[in-house]
Formats: structure tokens, sequence, C-alpha cells
């Protein structure tokens, strides 16, 4: 899945979210990603909680799209 599809997906479902998404081992493995998303949403959650707003942002493409997501959760007070 393309870094910008799944950038595109995060912002679309988890409302008010800034994601960045790159390839984490580098530019031909397609399924191992790596997430930078900013969210007033993971205000007061634990990281469980926020990194569980992301997947669940991510629906089905967790499962079947992306093998792997290196993930980092923020509030906006903490970008």
């Amino acid at each position: 899945m393309d870094p910008a599809d799944v950038e595109d997906l995060i912002e679309s479902n988890l409302p008010e979210s800034t994601a960045n998404v790159t390839r984490a081992r580098g530019k031909h493995d397609d399924d191992h990603l790596a997430a930078t998303v900013v969210s007033p949403a993971f205000e007061g959650e634990s990281l469980v909680d926020q990194h569980q707003l992301v997947y669940d942002a991510l629906g089905d493409a967790m499962t079947t799209e992306i093998h792997a997501l290196e993930l980092t959760t923020e509030t906006p007070e903490d970008a």
C-alpha cells in the first residue's frame, strides 16, 4: 500500500489528525511502514489506546495490505 494512501486513510477516519507515513525499511519493502500521527483524539488516552485509534482508522488494511506499522502518536501539544 502506498504511504500516501495510508495517510489519507488515517486522516479521513481519525478526525482532525495529521499523518506522515513512510516506508520503514526502504522504498522496496511495500508492506512495512512507519507512521507519525498527530491528533487531539489522543489527549488523555493511553499509548495502547492511541495506537488502537490508528488501527481502527486503518480498518481491514491493517490485516490485508500492511504487514507491519512502526507507529508514533502525539497530541498537538506534544508535536
